[in-house]
This record gives C-alpha cells, structure tokens and sequence, in this order.
C-alpha cells in the first residue's frame, strides 16, 4: 500500500523540499537496514530537548532547576513523543518490516522514535526557527500541563476532581521513614475511581505535593 506523505505535511502545515529525508526519517531499520532513521532521531532527540528547554526556561524564569527538569523529563520523554506521534496518527506513515503486507500494529517505541527522528528531519530541511514552531504547536497542550507548580499542585488536584467527579482527593501516609534529620515520607493519593498514585518527599507535605502531580499528569487530559 502506497503511503501518502502529503496528508503528515498538511498536518504539521509544511512542506518538505528534500521528500527523500521525509520518508527516512519514518522508515525503521527492519525495513531498511541501511537507509532508515535511527541518526536522524538522535539529532531529533536533541533538537526536541534544546527547543523545550528554551521554552521552559522562558515560562519559568525563576524557578528553581530542579523543578524544570523534572517538567523537561516529563515533556521529552518516550511517552510523551508516543501520545503526540499518535495525535497526528504518524504510525501510519511508517516503514517497517511487514511481509505479509497486511495491517499490523507498530510497536510504541517505534512511534516515538519516528516522532523524533521527524523532528530531526524537519530541522534539517527547514531549519530551526521552522522546527522550533512544529514543536511547540504539538507540545502546546503538555507544556500547559507543566505549569501546574508543586506549589499549588494540591489546590489544582482539587479542583480538577471537585469538578469532575464532585468528590475531594484522598490521600493518605503509607510511611515515614529515614533518620529524624533526613526523613522521607510516601504519600499516596487516588481520586475517584482511580489508582493510587505514590510519591516521597522529605516532609508530609511535600510528599502530598509530589503525589498530586504525578496524579495530575496522569489525568489531566483524561
């Protein structure tokens, strides 16, 4: 089945000059053992990283480095390159090995490598500034996600399930333990129907902290 690339470019709302870079940049190495796209993702991987970082450095101008690298590793991670290669339905654009030519399902880590090689073949063909704008129209919903702080994670969690299922969260200590100068508590919390969601920190509160925004990652855009 032949693949139309020009459906991905009306979605990313560009057009690429060199097309040949395009479908490498989709193409896994079971399908080509030479020409595929595993160079290019190690370029997208960086341009993807330099690109966020500059963003969250702008957003948070004062904010402890920590805590933008912990929403660095959040925004650049493997599934976070997964939900976004599928919100553009990238996985059908991609090469690999297929015999039987009929529809498979693609590994994930397949998707999200393909979405930063993508991301390092549209560097290389149109520059940064143009790179700079794709990713950050596509990451535009997560990085507004990582604007919810530690410190007012609880009140976002809050609000979030007062909201949506009229209810308050629960938390409760799973333990303290450490010595008494170097505590460390684990604090789990759950909304409604949900999973517990576990984290530690040096104080009750801050474990509290830490919980509601793993919470609040995993179900904000649910």
């Amino acid at each position: 089945m032949k693949i139309n690339y020009s459906i991905l470019e009306k979605k990313l709302n560009l057009k690429f000059k060199n097309k040949d870079l395009l479908i490498k940049s989709l193409t896994h190495k079971s399908y080509n053992k030479f020409i595929n796209n595993e160079k290019i993702e190690f370029l997208g991987d960086r341009v993807l990283g330099l690109v966020i970082a500059k963003k969250l450095l702008e957003i948070y101008p004062n904010e402890k480095e920590g805590i933008i690298d912990k929403k660095f590793a959040n925004l650049v991670n493997k599934k976070t390159c997964l939900k976004i290669a599928k919100n553009i339905q990238l996985e059908k654009f991609l090469l690999t090995f297929n015999p039987s030519k009929k529809k498979i399902k693609i590994e994930d880590k397949i998707i999200s490598d393909s979405c930063e090689a993508l991301i390092g073949a549209i560097y290389l063909d149109k520059g940064f500034s143009t790179v700079e704008k794709i990713i950050l129209g596509l990451w535009e919903k997560k990085i507004k996600e990582s604007i919810i702080t530690e410190i007012d994670a609880k009140t976002k969690l809050q609000e979030f399930s007062l909201k949506k299922f009229k209810k308050l969260p629960s938390y409760k200590l799973i333990s303290n333990t450490g010595p008494s100068h170097k505590p460390v508590f684990k604090v789990a919390v759950k909304l409604h129907n949900s999973k517990y969601y576990i984290a530690e920190g040096s104080s009750k509160k801050d474990a509290e902290q830490n919980a509601a925004i793993l919470c609040l990652n995993n179900n904000f855009d649910k």
